[in-house]
């Protein structure tokens, strides 16, 4: 079977952790804990009939105080960015953390969501900030790790990609 490690990145309190939790467990809980360091989390999937393990590291929020490690990065098969759609300042740490990324480990595939559509009236980023994501090349869902909304989606989107032999949309040069 073939395993693909995948990194969840995005700003502090955006909501990674929750939609790993989801995904692997379909478990959504309001009480929040800051992830220290990395957690890390497997599911298999099915990928065009292949069988994929996914390994998935939980970073810890990316802040004033603290940047991701490069370290972390390293071996990622691919990534996904979380913005919480209520803070347009996790859209602007989003786009720092994929430059961050290309840098690192080169171009590999991602997928971005904005993240709290359950909250879709308090939202700080609009539909003119999301349609300039998807002109840069971006994969921009939109998604509620607390519903459930677009979690399925948005893991399944980058697993099809990871394994795609030509290059994925989401990629940037």
């Amino acid at each position: 079977m073939m395993q693909k490690k995948i990194c969840m990145l995005g700003g502090f309190a955006v909501g990674k952790t929750s939609l790993v939790r989801r995904f692997v467990t379909n478990v959504f809980s309001d009480h929040y804990q800051t992830t220290i360091g990395v957690t890390v989390e497997k599911k298999c999937v099915t990928v065009d009939n292949r069988e994929l393990t996914l390994i998935l590291w939980d970073l810890y929020g990316e802040d004033e105080f603290q940047h991701v490690r490069e370290s972390y990065l390293r071996g990622s098969s691919g990534y996904i960015l979380v913005m919480d759609g209520t803070r347009r300042a996790t859209l602007d740490t989003a786009l720092v953390l994929q430059q961050t990324v290309v840098k690192a480990v080169g171009a590999v595939p991602f997928v971005s969501i904005i993240n709290k559509s359950d909250l879709r009236s308090d939202w700080e980023i609009d539909e003119a900030a999301i349609e300039q994501l998807r002109e840069r090349g971006w994969t921009v869902l939109i998604g509620s790790a607390k519903l459930g909304q677009g979690v399925e989606e948005l893991f399944g989107r980058l697993a099809t990609q990871m394994m795609s032999p030509s290059p994925p949309p989401g990629m940037c040069p």
